[in-house]
């Protein structure tokens, strides 16, 4: 079976109610993802299409699920995360959503449901998206 993942999403803006405590989190479980923080400052942080700020008015509740290599992978976001300020939301297994989907969920400190997927046996057709000026 085949699965084709686009380009549909540019990036995705979470806004929470205390940084510090977010990237805390957030570097620890992208880290097992292979994704490093690029960007931060006192009020933000980014990593690849992910922005995290500072809520002056609301915190954002969001479903994110980011793609691991190898099934030891969500092992270790889950086990990240829960070290790092995340709570349980399910633990790493087999799920129903098709042949060889593994994954783990963890409710992040603002209350976002975050899941490391590994899609079983794969070939990328590309590691990233080069994006440069036209």
């Amino acid at each position: 079976m085949e699965f084709h993942r686009g380009r549909l999403i540019d990036h995705v803006h979470l806004r929470v109610k205390d940084v510090a405590t977010s990237k805390t989190f957030y570097r620890a479980v992208l880290a097992t993802v292979g994704v490093n923080i690029q960007h931060e400052s006192d009020t933000a942080f980014a990593a690849d299409e992910l922005y995290v700020d500072a809520a002056e008015d609301y915190v954002t509740r969001v479903h994110l699920a980011f793609q691991t290599r190898t099934r030891e992978d969500v092992h270790a976001f889950h086990a990240a995360g829960l070290a790092n300020g995340g709570t349980d939301n399910g633990k790493p297994g087999e799920r129903s959503y098709h042949p060889g989907y593994y994954a783990a969920f963890l409710i992040d400190p603002d209350g976002n449901n975050i899941e490391a997927v590994h899609h079983g046996p794969n070939v990328r057709s590309a590691v990233d998206v080069v994006v440069k000026p036209a």
